[in-house]
């Protein structure tokens, strides 16, 4: 059997290889538990002075986590994905307080579970290929794995941007929200991995590293934080479309196509997230949210028309933004 995280040792640098590389390197619940132990391991081994944290194949560093375990949960009642998700925030807890320094290859698809393991880290790497994203509202889910904490810390309101309408961010982008660090071009990436085994990150990335192209979405900045300002995302739709620009009309689109309750718990998520005081708190939060969301019929269908039936047209319910009622998850965000 293929071990799904690859574990190993090079000179002083500590390697965790996601290994499902037909699934992009999907985590699931044996992943996060593979590199949790590998990391606690290496917490107390004087031979490792950094952590390496990349992925198999060409397409990414990791595509999100178990959508199907989530469906069968969500469908079936069960507490399969409370598991999953328990322990892989804790994973992403330990990264972002990793004692040693942690570097993450951001190359290729990064979604969801994705930034998890590789956004809280010490130092985030990306490349001309890669494409950042929290598309969780186009299933009926929340960013969650510390993304909102990471989301709300954006330059103005990008993150929220980001967060409603789930579309991608490239490497520039990605630098620009914060949620990474340098841009190394991908054909460098051996050269970084192999100079890593005896040199420390901070002089690797000195070297390798090259100055970003300037970032699009940083460029839109203006017209983003006047339409995403406040806690209503009907408004924040209104305002889009008021704008009238192309860009502005696309993104009242979007919204408007995710599920209305998704996007509406998304916004006020983020908005709490900003008030947390830690990365703790926020991924407690994110516990609690993924939780309820279990028994929200938007989950199942949101998987169901992405991933199971894959006829990209789900029936979300309640079916508009002016139908949600925001007191039905009150409770968890008290």
């Amino acid at each position: 059997m293929t071990t799904t995280v690859l574990v190993e040792q090079r000179g002083r640098l500590g390697v965790l290889t996601l290994n499902r590389p037909r699934a992009i390197n999907a985590l699931d619940l044996e992943m996060v538990r593979l590199a949790q132990q590998a990391l606690d391991r290496w917490a107390t081994d004087d031979s490792i002075g950094a952590v390496l944290v990349t992925g198999a194949g060409d397409r990414g560093l990791c595509a999100g986590g178990d959508l199907q375990g989530m469906y069968r949960s969500a469908r079936d009642g069960t507490d399969e994905s409370v598991d999953f998700w328990r322990e892989e925030y804790v994973l992403d807890h330990t990264i972002a307080t990793y004692a040693k320094p942690v570097v993450a290859l951001m190359d290729g698809i990064v979604l969801g579970g994705g930034v998890g393991v590789s956004a809280h880290a010490s130092h985030r790497v990306v490349t001309e290929r890669t494409s950042v994203g929290m598309p969780e509202t186009r299933i009926g889910f929340v960013p969650d794995v510390g993304g909102p904490w990471l989301l709300s810390r954006a330059p103005g309101e990008l993150g929220t941007h980001l967060a409603l309408t789930a579309s991608n961010a490239d490497g520039a982008d990605t630098i620009a929200l914060g949620m990474a660090d340098v841009l190394v071009p991908s054909d460098r990436l051996p050269d970084l991995e192999r100079a890593l085994e005896t040199e420390t990150p901070d002089d690797v990335l000195a070297r390798l590293a090259v100055e970003p192209p300037a970032s699009a979405l940083l460029g839109r900045q203006a017209w983003i934080d006047a339409a995403y300002a406040g806690h209503d995302v009907q408004e924040i739709v209104a305002r889009l479309r008021a704008a009238g620009t192309e860009d502005a009309t696309q993104a009242a689109d979007d919204i408007e196509a995710r599920s209305p309750t998704a996007v509406t718990l998304t916004l006020a998520v983020v908005r709490r997230a900003a008030t947390l005081p830690d990365l703790r708190a926020a991924l407690d939060q994110d516990l609690a949210v993924s939780t309820f969301l279990l028994g929200v019929p938007d989950m199942v269908e949101g998987i169901r028309a992405q991933v199971i039936d894959k006829d990209r047209s789900p029936q979300w319910s309640p079916a508009s933004l002016a139908e949600v009622d925001p007191e039905a998850w009150a409770h968890v965000l008290s």
